[in-house]
């Protein structure tokens, strides 16, 4: 069974649903794309995941595949910034410490946790947070002996 709708509408529904899909990997928020497209951010949240239900297992590599690369760009830009020398300023001036610039923590904190940022996104992209279901097995019987408590009067 095709659409019912007329194709007037299945038209616009096609080109919503790929215009949330372009917008979102430019990086926008739901709530952005729906004040873009004049709908709510929850409308936005069904057609993407709608839309990505839809795609075909290759589309899906490919864009794993983009996104990797993204993270890649993004993860050379942070250790960039993580090779750095970072001077602390005050007012116009450089602060130093026994006649030497001190070193600025501050950049160098930010460029930490954003590569633990984009390896959290690696990771989950690529599923290797995934759960390790484990079994623990013993024939064992372990007993505690408390001391200075009375079992009875817990009770």
């Amino acid at each position: 069974m095709g659409d019912r709708r007329p194709p007037d509408q299945v038209e616009d529904s096609r080109h919503r649903r790929a215009e949330v899909m372009r917008l979102r990997r430019t990086g926008m928020t739901y709530e952005a794309i729906g004040k873009q497209l004049g709908i709510t951010k929850q409308a936005v949240h069904r057609l993407y995941k709608t839309t990505l239900a839809e795609i075909p297992v290759e589309a899906v590599e490919t864009y794993r595949a983009e996104q990797i690369e993204r993270l890649d760009a993004l993860l050379v830009k942070a250790n960039e910034v993580l090779e750095r020398h970072h001077i602390t300023v005050s007012n116009g001036r450089v602060v130093t410490l026994d006649g030497e610039p001190l070193q600025d923590a501050g950049p160098l904190l930010d460029a930490i946790k954003t590569v633990l940022s984009i390896e959290e996104r690696r990771a989950k992209l690529l599923g290797l947070d995934t759960p390790v279901k484990q079994q623990l097995q013993t024939e064992q019987t372990i007993t505690y002996a408390f001391e200075g408590v009375d079992l009875a009067s817990l009770r």
